[in-house]
């Protein structure tokens, strides 16, 4: 079972911990990390969620990200959902954090009441030599930069509807321009 950390509307601890399931049935605070990997070429991995996802499934999503268990730090669970999810190793020192912002997002089955942690890892990698965790990524495939962007700006309904999420990229990708 796991317990995360139960904040306020700004992102600030409680004191207290519920579980997984409290927190999207009662729609308690909690963090949310989402971490993007980007190549030199400026490509961005992203995940295909697994079809037995509860929330976007078969959706293009984050290269990796998931809940902050309780105690954790943002680049903790950052760290330990790439190796989960993708099968890749990465260090303390690789992300880079790029911002935060409270979401409030209602899907059929639970209610997501977030304060997300963003992060950047700039690497180059193969895809084939990622392990993907097969019950929660179906697949992976580096985006050309025109391309997702040009895919937000759109909604595309194949992207995951996660608020704040995409903006951050959006972002990342105007500061590179400009240096």
């Amino acid at each position: 079972m796991e317990y995360f950390d139960v904040l306020d509307e700004r992102g600030q601890y409680t004191g207290k911990i519920a579980t997984r399931g409290e927190c999207h049935e009662k729609g308690l605070f909690h963090k949310a990390v989402a971490l993007f990997i980007i190549n030199s070429r400026n490509q961005v991995l992203l995940q295909k969620r697994s079809s037995s996802k509860r929330a976007w499934p078969n959706c293009w999503d984050i290269s990796a990200g998931g809940h902050v268990l309780a105690g954790e730090f943002g680049f903790e669970a950052v760290i330990r959902e790439c190796e989960e999810e993708l099968g890749l190793l990465i260090q303390e020192k690789d992300p880079l954090f790029i911002g935060a912002v409270t979401s409030c997002t209602t899907t059929p089955h639970d209610i997501h009441n977030h304060y997300n942690e963003f992060y950047v890892v700039r690497k180059d990698l193969e895809v084939d030599s990622l392990k993907l965790q097969m019950s929660e990524v179906s697949d992976v495939c580096w985006f050309e930069k025109a391309d997702i962007v040009q895919k937000i700006q759109q909604h595309d309904p194949n992207l995951t509807e996660k608020e704040g999420c995409w903006e951050y990229l959006l972002k990342y990708y105007e500061w590179l321009d400009k240096k």
